[in-house]
């Protein structure tokens, strides 16, 4: 088994004083740092996604309804967009952005960041895949490009972003894991919820 561990979102936005913050979001940050440092062994790659809006339409509204429509958060190039300081990016081998022009909550609707624009970590690229602008990669195309096939998913928001990655993650067939307490929810009566989705769904929960 090739296992990777993705790490959804984990930006300064979504942790305390940031546009639309999650209670508990910079202690996601620290946990994972941890656990990077504690169970790197576990983990072939390990990948990040970020939101980065550009013109997402419709996602950003002034008056949000915070289900379908948020504030303006995590806006391509700047400081909210960045991962939290918290977070270990050196272990990091690729990051993928979504959301540039429309809502996107799955990281498998990201596209792999520049090499020049990845703050830390050393891309590690496969030979044959699509890495220009016109056929750009996208997460799934890298983990199959990188024979991944297990992964296990923490990061922001569990009832969102979170959510999206791991059904998509298992919708591709990977064997997905979820770390509970790696992870944080918008709304803490929905993340119980949306764990058990998960668990039904097919994903393993160690809590």
């Amino acid at each position: 088994m090739t296992r990777a561990l993705i790490i959804v979102d984990v930006q300064n936005d979504f942790c305390e004083g940031g546009s639309l913050a999650v209670d508990g979001g910079a202690q996601v940050a620290v946990d994972i740092s941890d656990h990077i440092d504690e169970q790197a062994a576990a983990y072939d790659y390990i990948v990040a996604t970020q939101d980065w809006h550009i013109d997402p339409g419709s996602h950003f509204s002034e008056a949000p309804d915070f289900v379908d429509s948020w504030p303006i958060h995590c806006v391509a190039d700047t400081r909210g967009a960045d991962f939290h300081p918290d977070l270990d990016t050196e272990s990091i081998d690729a990051v993928f952005r979504k959301g540039q022009f429309e809502a996107a909550y799955s990281g498998f609707e990201g596209v792999l960041a520049p090499e020049d624009e990845v703050p830390t970590g050393e891309q590690k690229l496969g030979s044959g895949a699509a890495e220009s602008l016109e056929d750009p990669m996208t997460l799934d195309d890298w983990l199959r490009d990188h024979e991944v096939d297990e992964v296990a998913v923490v990061g922001l928001a569990t009832d969102y972003c979170v959510r999206a990655t791991v059904l998509d993650a298992l919708q591709a067939g990977y064997s997905v894991s979820l770390p509970a307490g790696l992870t944080r929810g918008v709304r803490e009566d929905r993340t119980e919820d949306v764990l058990d989705e998960l668990q039904t769904a097919g994903a393993e929960l160690t809590r």
